[in-house]
């Protein structure tokens, strides 16, 4: 698994638009680049093609973004996978699923503040701790004078000088950089990622919505792991320069193969080429931000579902693996079948 700092823009976007928002800007007369590098290792690197092929064959439901959910006496419901981001072939949806929207009463995203970004803003200042460092504490305290020097030398690199940043959790920083110049400015011009316009589009049509986590409970996920991890996170996500525009690129064309399992097999490769280390101890990482939060989302989402006639998107990571969301709905009496 990559480090945590790749898997911001998949789970974490939502909760901090409004902070993205402010330095997409900086960066928004840069277009969007990257290389497809799973067409890349086929050609040129079969030996890692056919390790990230192996080991997304052995995720189960690694494979479609859109489920059937049935239960006998039920209407039956959706379960939409989503990026959240606004490329335009992702807001499109995949086939049938603006049919199923359409047809539905409820619509659940993960958490239905992103349609009101100052009640966020004001769940952030009601709770500094999730995302600033303690008083008198700065990011320069936990780093020794050359990885002050790197990091001051490639935040100024993106616009971002140090000293405005030095309170800031290292996993906020990592999230302003995550991210290529073309998905921010997109952000900062004000488009809206998918998981927001599925949810202006619930309101809009008088569909009921629901949220199943709150900004707070995102943030406190990521809170609750070690700083040293993320600062390890945000250096090495630093360090790797471009390779995070070919990895989105890679990974939004995995999205729309509905390739979901190898999303996370290719991000580990993609580490190892550029860093040279492999990924040893992200396994936390794991546990508190997907896997936990999938329990939390199917707990939630269950009375809900169990009135039928729903339309649910929440991020695609969520739905592949033992203990995914497609997983835990079939073990509460449900069928889901992948659409398309």
């Amino acid at each position: 698994m990559v480090r945590a700092a790749f898997l911001l823009p998949l789970l974490l976007l939502a909760c901090l638009l409004a902070t993205l928002t402010a330095v997409g800007s900086a960066r928004a007369e840069e277009a969007c680049s990257g290389r497809d590098l799973m067409a890349e290792w086929r050609a040129t690197y079969p030996d890692v093609f056919a390790t990230v092929e192996k080991e997304a064959a052995a995720i189960p439901n690694g494979k479609g973004i859109f489920w059937k959910i049935e239960k006998p006496g039920i209407p039956a419901s959706y379960l939409l996978g989503t990026m959240h981001v606004t490329d335009p072939r992702v807001i499109q949806m995949p086939k049938g699923a603006t049919q199923a929207f359409a047809a539905s009463k409820t619509v659940i995203v993960e958490s239905d503040e992103i349609l009101d970004q100052q009640k966020a803003a004001a769940a952030l200042l009601a709770r500094p701790e999730l995302t600033m460092l303690p008083q008198g504490k700065a990011i320069t305290d936990y780093l020794d004078d050359a990885e002050e020097k790197t990091l001051a030398a490639e935040l100024q690199a993106r616009g971002l000088p140090l000293p405005l940043l030095t309170r800031m959790k290292p996993w906020l920083i990592a999230s302003y950089v995550a991210l290529p110049a073309c998905e921010l400015a997109r952000k900062g011009k004000g488009a809206a990622f998918l998981d927001m316009k599925i949810a202006q589009d619930a309101v809009r049509d008088g569909k009921q919505l629901k949220g199943l986590e709150t900004l707070v409970e995102q943030l406190s996920a990521m809170d609750d792991l070690p700083i040293e991890f993320h600062l390890k996170a945000l250096i090495e996500t630093l360090a790797l320069g471009k390779t995070i525009d070919d990895v989105m690129v890679t990974m939004t064309d995995l999205y729309l193969a509905g390739e979901t399992g190898m999303v996370m097999p290719m991000m580990k490769a993609a580490a190892k080429a550029a860093t040279g280390k492999d990924d040893t101890d992200s396994t936390d990482f794991e546990q508190r931000i997907i896997i936990d939060r999938n329990h939390v989302m199917a707990e939630r989402g269950a009375p809900i579902l169990a009135q039928g006639n729903v339309f649910m998107a929440v991020g695609a990571l969520h739905l592949p693996g033992a203990e995914g969301l497609v997983e835990l709905l079939r073990k509460d009496g449900y069928t889901l079948t992948a659409v398309n």
